[in-house]
């Protein structure tokens, strides 16, 4: 006589001190309903202080800021990038402009992201250096929230996304390209908005080609066994989307700030006729790859490339429609003569190989070998047994950083497995790996251009997405057992209380904070970070 199978224990004792938590908090309607407006808008506010507070400082030119500055105001006041005559940098900040002058300046980069720059200055005068900082602060800032509405979409799980945003609006990467007027923190917000409307697409689209799935297994239901299954030969080409066309302008507005983001219209591309291809394969379109490449594929690229290349095209609307713009003369058509300008700027971009000592090639980039030094300000004043000094590093935070390289390895892995293994991946282990192949691995197609660790702002996005979701792998499913959960979830929270520490301690060296000169060098990790 076998015995009877013991009982189960408590519900409560088969669970975590988290899930009992969050259990708790979510059998209240109204609390789970103001904890999905809660999280997105407290980790967008926590974002906007730490990018927003002292802006202004230091009230000075600093770096790079010395051609999208000016650049920016001349653009608001003339329609095109003029030169600016000596002690322009030295004047900028007391609101002097008299510096500037109406001959054009030979500019390599598009103007829409110092549009977006010179808006702040118009608001705010041209001697505020808030002001010509204030937008890409506020586009930082909402680049969190952009992070969590894609981790959110990917996963259905708001505590991952909260995670996810919350990674990007405490690491020091992104708090100090949101801290000073370059177009790199603003080509990441357009990005990253063109990924979430690509997303935003998908989710739309999919259902539309798996009804089709649904159609042809209604047929077969009457069929009789010995008659061949029903397969479509060809399914339906999609117009109706507006997500897509959202993309487009997002995407195309990205290169309009950069041609870096280019790239990411490219890949972006490439991923919808792919994530077309696979769904009419599982919708039994026995044309499948032809079906998604050459009927639907040319309704995608009009629908994408389209809006991408009208926003692009307007940006430069103030070039086209003044004189005095750079090469502006060079044909009586103006868009032959825009055409001119831009075979000038892709030679600039070709040949970009000049030395700096703050040259990072993309190889670096995941060891974190050389951070660019945006500012430096050596303060004599003692502080305590040694004078001080003020520092604003494009160092990320080591945690966050690492840890999103060995989550994006693996993802890498979980792809590679599911290949080799024919089993389908998720949206959640690849899209992460899209945005990479988008804003990191071109880069590795020019070792001799100049290029720096701080272009890796526009990687952040996916690499904090591809780390939210392995902390989730990390942590747990409901399926494993009790003890297996407890332990992944107290090494996720002892990660992310050490991470918040660390943000704390590296935030003086990321705003400019004067510190007693010993302080600053235990910030020094490895030697190529001074």
């Amino acid at each position: 006589m076998s015995l009877p199978p013991a009982p189960l224990p408590p519900l409560d004792a088969r669970m975590t001190l988290w899930e009992r938590l969050r259990d708790r908090v979510m059998a209240s309607g109204s609390r789970a309903r103001m904890l999905a407006w809660l999280a997105p808008v407290a980790i967008t506010m926590l974002a906007m202080v730490l990018r927003l507070v002292n802006l202004g400082h230091p009230h000075e030119i600093m770096f790079d800021e010395t051609y999208y500055v000016k650049d920016s105001w001349s653009l608001w006041n003339f329609g095109y990038e003029a030169k600016w005559g000596d002690g322009a940098d030295a004047a900028l900040p007391d609101g002097g402009v008299s510096a500037l002058q109406t001959t054009a300046s030979y500019v390599v980069h598009p103007p829409l992201g110092k549009w977006i720059i010179g808006l702040g200055m118009v608001l705010m005068g041209p001697g505020s250096s808030f002001g010509w900082r204030f937008t890409t602060a506020v586009l930082g800032s909402l680049t969190v929230l952009l992070v969590y509405l894609i981790t959110l979409q990917l996963t259905r799980s708001r505590t991952v996304s909260t995670i996810a945003g919350g990674l990007l609006a405490i690491d020091g990467l992104g708090i100090v390209m949101s801290r000073i007027a370059l177009l790199d923190g603003i080509l990441t917000f357009f990005i990253a908005l063109g990924f979430l409307f690509a997303l935003l697409d998908r989710n739309r689209t999919i259902p539309k080609i798996d009804a089709v799935l649904a159609d042809t297994m209604s047929a077969d239901a009457g069929r009789a066994d010995d008659e061949p299954p029903n397969l479509r030969i060809t399914g339906p080409v999609l117009w109706a989307r507006p997500w897509l066309i959202a993309a487009g302008v997002a995407l195309g507005a990205a290169s309009a700030v950069k041609w870096s983001g280019l790239y990411a219209l490219a890949v972006f591309g490439l991923y919808v006729v792919v994530t077309d291809a696979l769904a009419r394969r599982r919708a039994r379109i026995l044309l499948w790859p032809t079906d998604a490449a050459f009927r639907q594929g040319p309704a995608s690229f009009l629908l994408l490339v389209g809006p991408a290349f009208l926003t692009y095209l307007i940006s430069w609307t103030g070039w086209l429609v003044t004189a005095g713009g750079y090469d502006r003369q060079s044909d009586a058509n103006p868009l032959i003569a825009l055409w001119n300008y831009h075979s000038s700027m892709l030679g600039f971009h070709v040949g970009l190989d000049s030395p700096h000592p703050y040259a990072s090639p993309a190889w670096q980039w995941p060891l974190l070998l050389r951070p660019t030094a945006i500012w430096v300000g050596d303060d004599p004043t003692p502080c305590g047994t040694d004078h001080c000094i003020a520092v604003i590093s494009s160092v990320p935070n080591p945690l966050i950083w690492y840890g999103g390289v060995a989550a994006c390895v693996y993802l890498l892995y979980r792809f590679i497995r599911g290949l080799i293994e024919r089993q389908s991946v998720g949206a959640t282990y690849t899209f992460a790996l899209v945005g990479l192949l988008a804003t990191y691995v071109p880069w590795l197609l020019f070792p001799e251009r100049t290029i720096f660790q701080f272009y890796t702002i526009a990687m952040m996005p996916f690499v904090v997405i591809a780390l939210a979701v392995a902390l989730r792998e990390l942590a747990g499913r409901s399926t494993e057992p009790l003890h297996r959960r407890q332990a992944g979830q107290r090494t996720v929270a002892v990660y992310l209380i050490v991470t918040v520490l660390i943000s704390v301690f590296f935030y003086p060296v990321w705003t400019g904070v004067s510190v007693p000169y010993n302080f600053w060098l235990i910030h020094t990790w490895l030697p190529g970070w001074i």
